[in-house]
């Protein structure tokens, strides 16, 4: 990976693209940090950072910018937001769905409707972001001590409420500048950009516990040697793929013999990529994220109703493992059609050797699915799961080590980069490439 950056450098169009991401990336850093007026976030919203709610999930996302409510603090998650929606709203709806059989018109327009999707999101976030820290205390208030009030309270609502949004509008332009004048995968790259910027405050804080003595000289270099060997088992989870062989037949037109040649289908194992731990966590921190909100009555139901959506307890990893399972069957159905595929190898005179035509090869691509989606989700599953074992190891010497820099994040960050590789190795490679008039 390294060798391919370097690589890169050297060729002057790329080194300058590559200064230009640079660019963007320290933007996004810069406005992370920057503060919103009216707003005053010192110490952090999450005063647990094991916590299992959505906060905590969007500061991991954020790299931090909305744990202290700073101008990005929505960060790229309403553009995510607003992409899955859409994407799974062309399946569903006939209108979109024939905008993106369109071609590149139509493309276009599904791209606007996700921007304004995105923006709407991101005011409604930011809507209930500026309620919430009114009813925590982080406002700022007046010369004279006392809160604002009447039209000086609408406007520090409206100030605090249009920043935050045009912050993640701000963010999703900037996304788009790295597409078109960047390496490309903007969006990506920023929401990389933020979870790496986490890891020296994890390294940090890992490296603390040393100072604790005892079992702790162990665990934290079985902690670093674990995230070592979850990147590595990441790359090879990612890279690999079932390919399924199509041979195509020979046809004559006219004077000339086409076809006859042998091919396959390549289909990743991890075909839904981080997108059902996505689904699944962030479905399981709605219950502590409404627990915040409400005052729950010791020893009563609910409170053993929220106790079972805590990270240390066992029915959370287990509805944790069902959920992953489930949304990567719901994903790879939405992604992939058999009927469509099998009707596609046979307009072009093909076939799966040893499966007949029509129905059998559609049967035939829904069990390869099927089998795959599952190995899939069984594989990523490990990963999420990791931590949440981790933790409860640690549990076992009086206190958790806080692995913040979990499955989610290191699956997020190996992606993009393998991601941003593969596009700088073709960039390369066509600028290398002499073409037929040479």
């Amino acid at each position: 990976m390294f060798q391919t950056f370097i690589n890169a450098w050297k060729i002057a169009d790329l080194r300058k693209k590559l200064l230009y991401t640079a660019l963007i990336v320290l933007i996004f850093r810069i406005g992370a940090a920057l503060p919103v007026p009216f707003v005053d976030i010192a110490e952090g919203l999450i005063t647990d950072a094991n916590a299992n709610n959505f906060m905590t999930y969007l500061s991991m996302m954020t790299g931090d910018a909305f744990n202290y409510g700073t101008l990005f603090a929505m960060s790229i998650t309403p553009y995510i937001n607003a992409s899955i929606i859409i994407q799974l709203l062309t399946v569903a709806i006939p209108p979109l769905e024939k905008l993106a059989k369109e071609g590149e018109e139509g493309r276009k327009k599904i791209s606007a409707i996700t921007r304004y999707t995105a923006i709407g999101l991101a005011a409604l976030q930011s809507t209930a972001y500026y309620f919430y820290i009114r009813a925590q205390g982080y406002l700022t208030v007046a010369a004279t001590g006392a809160k604002y009030t009447g039209f000086w309270a609408v406007f520090q609502a409206l100030v605090i409420i249009l920043c935050y949004t045009a912050g993640a509008a701000l963010l999703m332009w900037l996304g788009e500048q790295i597409n078109d004048k960047g390496i490309g995968n903007g969006i990506s790259i920023i929401l990389f950009a933020g979870i790496v910027s986490r890891m020296p405050t994890t390294l940090y804080s890992l490296y603390t516990y040393m100072d604790k003595g005892g079992a702790y000289f162990a665990l934290i270099p079985i902690a670093f040697i674990s995230m070592i060997l979850m990147i590595a088992y990441i790359v090879w989870m990612d890279n690999a793929e079932r390919r399924i062989p199509v041979q195509y037949a020979k046809r004559v037109v006219g004077r000339k013999m086409y076809g006859g040649q042998n091919t396959h289908i390549p289909i990743k194992v991890n075909m839904c990529g981080v997108l059902p731990i996505i689904f699944a966590s962030s479905i399981l921190s709605l219950p502590p994220t409404i627990q915040m909100f409400v005052t729950v009555k010791e020893g009563g139901f609910w409170e053993g109703f929220f106790k079972i959506f805590q990270t240390d307890h066992w029915a959370y990893a287990l509805m944790y493992f069902v959920l992953i399972i489930f949304f990567a069957y719901f994903y790879a159905a939405i992604q992939y059609n058999p009927i469509e595929m099998a009707n596609n190898i046979r307009r072009n005179s093909g076939a799966i050797p040893g499966i007949r035509p029509g129905k059998p090869t559609s049967d035939y691509i829904t069990k390869i699915l099927s089998r795959i989606t599952l190995l899939g989700a069984l594989l990523i599953s490990v990963v999420a799961l990791f931590p949440i074992l981790f933790s409860q190891i640690t549990a076992l010497f009086d206190k958790q080590v806080n692995l913040s820099l979990g499955g989610t994040s290191i699956i997020i960050m190996v992606g993009v980069a393998l991601e941003t590789v593969k596009q700088l190795e073709s960039q390369m490679m066509m600028r290398h490439y002499k073409g037929f008039l040479d």
